[in-house]
């Protein structure tokens, strides 16, 4: 992760506008315990383009997995409106474990509440 994070910061370097330098970034400060850095990096890029399906992802587990449920859900939502749901496959190999079963608990209760909540209604 810190030689991923070296060449991920020459290319931000080099060319501030490259989103995917800059999400390779934050996952590399993610791998390396550096959620905070993570996270300004992935709303710097977010503010940039609020519609990019990979980002909002990241941003919601990095939500969740600081005590932030509010925030992550609505990212999640966001995430859910777009309809491009595919970069979650390729993320969850990025998220360490503990991380990803969050993430499966988090989305598997919310599920369950929306749903009971239709039953009632």
């Amino acid at each position: 992760a810190p030689g991923v994070f070296q060449l991920a910061s020459l290319l931000v370097e080099l060319d501030s506008s490259d989103e995917a330098s800059r999400i390779l970034c934050a996952d590399a400060l993610y791998q390396m315990g550096r959620g905070e850095e993570a996270h300004k990096m992935l709303s710097l890029a977010l503010s940039r383009n609020p519609q990019r399906a990979p980002v909002l992802a990241r941003l919601a587990l990095l939500q969740l997995k600081r005590g932030f449920v509010h925030d992550g859900n609505q990212l999640l939502k966001r995430l859910i409106r777009i309809g491009d749901s595919s970069c979650l496959l390729p993320i969850l190999d990025i998220f360490q474990d503990e991380d990803r079963k969050l993430l499966q608990s988090h989305c598997h209760w919310r599920a369950l509440a929306i749903l009971k909540g239709k039953q009632e209604g």
